[in-house]
């Protein structure tokens, strides 16, 4: 195993089974750029373990299955299943906090991981965010 497949698995873990969020901090450089679905680009550690607090108090006993795992070079993919129920607050991108929903949610994504000198450079997170949306009751029936 390489430096960025132990790395992605340290992430995985401070994500879920732990919900460490300083080792979280450790695990990006300072300069870290993170694209993800939900808030576009990222620039930053503070900005990218922010971005994780949020997700991870909005789903705090989160699951991770993984269906694959790549180490190719200095870079991590993963791909898999996020579970949980959504008990805590949800940051929305346009400053709104919604209050639990109470619903569980399974949401197939990849995670890409670069990493260089033992810290994430660049992060790629993709997922359907509108089926997450979906799975939290948050979409409208009715057309627009």
């Amino acid at each position: 195993m390489g430096q960025a497949r132990e790395v992605m698995d340290r992430l995985t873990d401070a994500l879920t089974a732990h919900h460490d969020i300083e080792v979280i901090g450790e695990l990006y450089a300072d300069d870290a750029v993170a694209f993800t679905p939900d808030e576009g680009e990222i620039r930053g550690r503070d900005q990218i373990v922010e971005y994780w607090r949020q997700m991870t108090e909005a789903v705090p006993e989160a699951t991770y299955e993984t269906l694959h795992s790549y180490e190719v070079g200095d870079t991590a993919i993963d791909e898999g299943f996020f579970s949980g129920r959504n008990t805590g607050p949800l940051q929305l991108p346009n400053g709104e906090t919604l209050p639990p929903t109470q619903k569980e949610i399974r949401i197939r994504g990849v995670d890409i991981a670069t990493v260089a000198d033992g810290r994430i450079v660049d992060y790629r997170l993709y997922f359907d965010e509108m089926d997450f949306l979906g799975q939290l009751g948050l979409l409208s029936d009715e057309p627009s």
